[in-house]
């Protein structure tokens, strides 16, 4: 597992890639499509797709000669799994950090 989720979060970690998957969240697409927004090539374009299908993050189709991209939430689920085993320390800190800006809030008001 921490190979695949070394080679996921690499994949993750460039913006037009993590477009790319949220473009995808709204359904399949076709490398045109998924070019559209993005002041890129096609050719880089396809090289984001490569690493997010290395990465498992997306399939490609076959729909007659068209290969639609579909995001794959499978491999996304392990990253969610990898990073709740963290939300206990997150929730702590903030709960925290709300004390102490009540605190703060309320010493204005009674200063």
């Amino acid at each position: 597992m921490p190979d695949s989720l070394d080679t996921t979060f690499a994949a993750l970690a460039h913006p037009t890639r993590r477009a790319i998957l949220a473009q995808l969240a709204k359904g399949p697409a076709n490398v045109n499509q998924l070019a559209e927004p993005f002041d890129t090539s096609l050719p880089a374009i396809s090289k984001h797709i490569k690493v997010l299908e290395d990465a498992g993050l997306i399939t490609r189709g076959r729909s007659a000669q068209f290969r639609p991209c579909i995001l794959n939430p499978q491999a996304l689920q392990a990253v969610s799994d990898w990073s709740e085993q963290y939300r206990h320390i997150w929730t702590a800190r903030f709960d925290a950090m709300d004390n102490a800006l009540k605190q703060m809030k309320e010493r204005e008001h009674d200063g």
